[in-house]
């Protein structure tokens, strides 16, 4: 374990949120109905988080010396509102697991000289995340179900 582990993580994580972004800007583009409006708008907006994420992943990886990848992760293709809020709650659930991973990594690496930095930014990141998942459960009428 080490800086090498906590850079590749932290490379699948900016491939997380570069598929995520790509995939609300691609999803608020085909919402279609009576309340599609507020719909589109928070997609967009929740692209716009994915968008600072990949950000401060690439800083945070260049920091270690790593290089950022730029490559992405699946995304998920979907044609009603219940498709795509239900796919993108689940690739925010799949991200916070990650994001949980790194702080592991970070908690257990203490020796470096790294390790507030990453936790503090991780952390931000992943309380955002939060925030993405309790919103796509209450547009989806699941509020609550994942505490």
């Amino acid at each position: 374990m080490g800086k090498e582990e906590i850079i590749s993580l932290l490379n699948k994580a900016l491939e997380l949120e570069h598929s995520a972004h790509i995939q609300y800007l691609s999803h608020a583009e085909i919402v279609e109905g009576e309340n599609a409006e507020p719909i589109i708008a928070r997609l967009k907006e929740i692209a716009g988080d994915e968008l600072k994420h990949q950000e401060k992943f690439r800083a945070l990886i260049g920091a270690l010396g790593g290089v950022p990848s730029m490559n992405t992760a699946p995304t998920a293709s979907a044609k009603t509102i219940t498709e795509i809020l239900d796919a993108n709650l689940k690739d925010e659930k799949m991200a916070v697991d990650v994001y949980r991973k790194i702080m592991d990594k970070i908690s257990k690496d203490k020796s470096k000289y790294y390790d507030f930095l990453l936790e503090h930014e991780i952390r931000h990141i992943l309380m955002e995340e939060q925030e993405h998942i309790t919103e796509l459960e209450l547009l989806l009428g699941k509020s609550g179900s994942s505490y």
